[in-house]
């Protein structure tokens, strides 16, 4: 039975590591993976998934308004599909994660996650709501705050790294925009911005 896998974290927990090397597994025993990412993610340009180690790999260029499930439907009729690999989760919609779980109950096709939790509100991002709520196994991928303890929080910090409070829930960016931190360490970031 083929299952919905999330994979979360804080930010600079290895996710798109993990999911380069995930698709690589199933690509060295010749099986075919197709990989997603959202196009609101630019990065490493569009339709790229890139890790900050260095990794890399092309994907599909994913618009909110497009269906996984017809996408992964019509590539699996002209070449088998292994495994299906979305970054960035958090960015999907709940028509998108319910699409997913159509790909694993109706095609047979596990399909692994890969995104934030949390906003740097502390808000949990739509894909995230969706995929918490929807996913047959949720799998925390664990950083650490420069205390040393776990890191469960994204901070938001401006141009003088100081933490910011307000503003869209998305705003792309990597290290130069975000840190991940406890909820200690966290909270106290806050209180000083």
């Amino acid at each position: 039975m083929s299952k919905v896998y999330f994979y979360y974290s804080a930010m600079n927990a290895g996710k798109s590591t993990v999911l380069l090397q995930s698709s690589y597994n199933y690509r060295e025993r010749g099986m075919h993976t197709l990989l997603f990412v959202p196009a609101i993610d630019t990065r490493a340009g569009v339709g790229r998934i890139q890790s900050r180690i260095g990794l890399g790999a092309e994907a599909m260029a994913l618009q909110p308004t497009e269906n996984l499930f017809d996408h992964v439907k019509a590539a699996h009729a002209a070449q088998p599909v292994a495994c299906v690999l979305i970054d960035e989760a958090q960015f999907l919609t709940r028509a998108q994660v319910e699409q997913l779980t159509d790909v694993s109950d109706r095609l047979g096709i596990p399909v692994l996650c890969y995104g934030l939790r949390t906003d740097f509100q502390g808000q949990l991002f739509t894909g995230s709501a969706a995929l918490l709520a929807l996913a047959d196994n949720l799998i925390e991928l664990k950083t650490i705050c420069h205390c040393g303890r776990k890191a469960t929080m994204n901070l938001r910090v401006g141009p003088d790294g100081r933490a910011v409070k307000e503003g869209a829930q998305v705003e792309i960016g990597g290290n130069e925009r975000y840190v991940a931190m406890c909820r200690r360490h966290y909270k106290d970031a806050l209180a000083q911005a």
